[in-house]
């Protein structure tokens, strides 16, 4: 295929030149000076993109090494956590939980809504011998594309007078929408490498506030390689628990640069721009009925991906696959539940308008193509939306 494939998934992420120049280098030797005053850099710009006076780990994982890192630290086999499920990554989280020996406590959700913070002071509540170890809440689940009000959460723990930790995914938010770490009260916060920080998967990125660490200093040692205790030392070699992933750190590195250069107020604008592209050509989309978003709820819709259901008899995966092996446009699929059901577009990391309105642009074609019903004007509608022009 002649010229560029655009990349939208939700994750990995299109990843910027600069980045990819940054790890095009030989490795140091893992004492020399400068890879040292790297890797503290990295520690010191997460924290401030975290909005935290926390300490930052970072692990050679992906994010679901972020939630066993998580876990594996705050909770013994026997503790139990409260999962408010809204997608099939809060479902799997679960799952990792089950795996440690921790005890599940799950509010079911409809996979379409964002999480209730009154089930949560209710289900606090109903604690009255406080087994409940942690509250494991997701921003953004990436598989349902719903959104949820990570402040509004402590609110619920706090207003149940519950000394539950709360432990946010923000795998699918951070550096693309608003996370105040600190002023909202989450004491551990888990992102990743490979979605709105631009870099390439392997990367599991922990904020730990002094009350998470304390917990933590309070239990026996379980799990080595994910124990914070033993990552606290100056040495690269410790803190990294072994051979530090130095490439991935040197394009960490110039990820950070860039987020510093545009400022994330600008960025979370940026989101918010092509996020509202994106949805206006999906709402002109689902007028001939046979396309929906999955997240109900507009003011619950992520900024960072967009999730759309298919009606009966049209095959999300073809849509998926033609767009891909025909225009070379690759969006993601449905999960879980979602399974053939939907597929995702992914907005978030290093993209611009015209990237967005290509993606549009390959799906109405595809939807033409396929014969997929759809209301014309999708990609108009996102034009004049990035314009300025569309009618309020």
């Amino acid at each position: 295929m002649t010229g560029h494939e655009f990349l939208h998934s939700p994750g990995p992420t299109h990843i910027p030149d600069r980045v990819l120049a940054a790890m095009h280098r030989q490795p140091l030797d893992l004492v020399d000076r400068r890879l040292k005053e790297i890797a503290h850099s990295c520690f010191a710009d997460l924290a401030d993109v975290f909005r935290t006076r926390g300490r930052v780990f970072i692990y050679a994982a992906n994010g679901h090494g972020g939630w066993e890192a998580a876990l594996a630290n705050i909770c013994v086999p026997g503790d139990a956590v409260l999962i408010p499920e809204v997608g099939h990554f809060s479902h799997n989280w679960a799952d990792h939980a089950r795996a440690l020996g921790l005890e599940v406590v799950s509010i079911q959700g409809d996979w379409r809504h964002a999480i209730d913070p009154e089930d949560i002071e209710r289900a606090l509540r109903h604690d009255t011998e406080r087994r409940i170890k942690a509250v494991l809440a997701v921003q953004v689940d990436t598989g349902t594309a719903v959104a949820s009000d990570v402040q509004a959460v402590r609110a619920a723990i706090d207003a149940a007078g519950h000394p539950a930790l709360l432990v946010a995914d923000t795998i699918a938010s951070l550096a693309a929408m608003p996370f105040e770490m600190d002023a909202w009260g989450v004491d551990v916060a888990i992102a990743a490498s490979q979605k709105a920080l631009m870099c390439p998967p392997g990367l599991a990125i922990l904020a730990v506030n002094e009350k998470a660490m304390r917990t933590a200093a309070s239990l026996p040692l379980q799990h080595r390689y994910w124990d914070w205790k033993t990552r606290m030392a100056e040495e690269n070699y410790r803190s990294f628990c072994g051979t530090m992933p130095e490439q991935l750190l040197f394009g960490l590195r110039a990820a950070l640069d860039i987020i510093k250069e545009e400022g994330l107020p600008a960025i979370f604008a940026r989101h918010r721009r092509l996020a509202g592209a994106v949805h206006r050509a999906v709402d002109v989309w689902a007028e001939a009925g046979a396309l929906s978003f999955n997240a109900a709820v507009p003011e619950q819709r992520a900024v960072t991906v967009t999730a759309i259901r298919t009606g009966e008899g049209i095959d999300a995966d073809l849509i998926r696959s033609h767009t891909r092996e025909t225009l070379g446009v690759s969006v993601a699929g449905g999960l879980g539940l979602l399974s053939g059901h939907a597929f995702r577009i992914g907005h978030l990391g290093d993209l611009n308008e015209p990237m967005i309105l290509g993606c549009l642009a390959a799906l109405e074609v595809a939807f033409i193509q396929l014969k997929v019903p759809h209301a014309p004007g999708g990609v108009r509608a996102a034009v004049e939306f990035l314009a300025g022009t569309a009618p309020a």
